[in-house]
């Protein structure tokens, strides 16, 4: 049985994770996030290895998360699952009134599951077509 286990992370300690699991194919400084050190990071470790990442940023009350990556060979076990999870109860305890995200359009169908839904906003960078997707939380 593995274990795994989530805690607040360094923000440069995503970096490595970012790149593997969403653009492995670009320069590695580009998976850095200008407002890093203004944001909240999340590690998921499973048997005490850096597997999966996500970062957080709010405004007030609205919080968006960023880059939630899980590293390849691991993908597809709930892990990502696990951390929109966590991610979910650390806002509701901040008394956050909405989290939102730019997702990848082919990967809208994962964030369904937790109640988010489709904006009319939409957009294409780096490769990727994104949509905006939100969840009202309520207080």
């Amino acid at each position: 049985m593995s274990m795994v286990q989530i805690e607040q992370i360094f923000p440069s300690l995503t970096w490595r994770i970012r790149h593997e699991a969403m653009y492995p194919e670009l320069p590695f400084d580009r998976v850095k996030l200008p407002d890093d050190f203004d944001g909240i990071h999340f590690g998921l470790y499973l048997d005490h290895k850096l597997t999966g990442v996500v970062s957080l940023f709010h405004d007030g009350d609205v919080y968006q998360f960023r880059k939630l990556a899980i590293l390849p060979d691991t993908q597809k076990a709930g892990y990502g699952s696990q951390l929109m999870a966590y991610i979910l109860d650390f806002c509701k305890i901040q008394k956050a009134t909405k989290l939102w995200c730019n997702a990848r359009v082919n990967a809208k169908e994962f964030y369904f599951k937790f109640g988010f839904h489709e904006t009319d906003k939409t957009f294409f960078k780096d490769g990727y077509d994104f949509v905006v997707m939100e969840k009202e939380l309520s207080s």
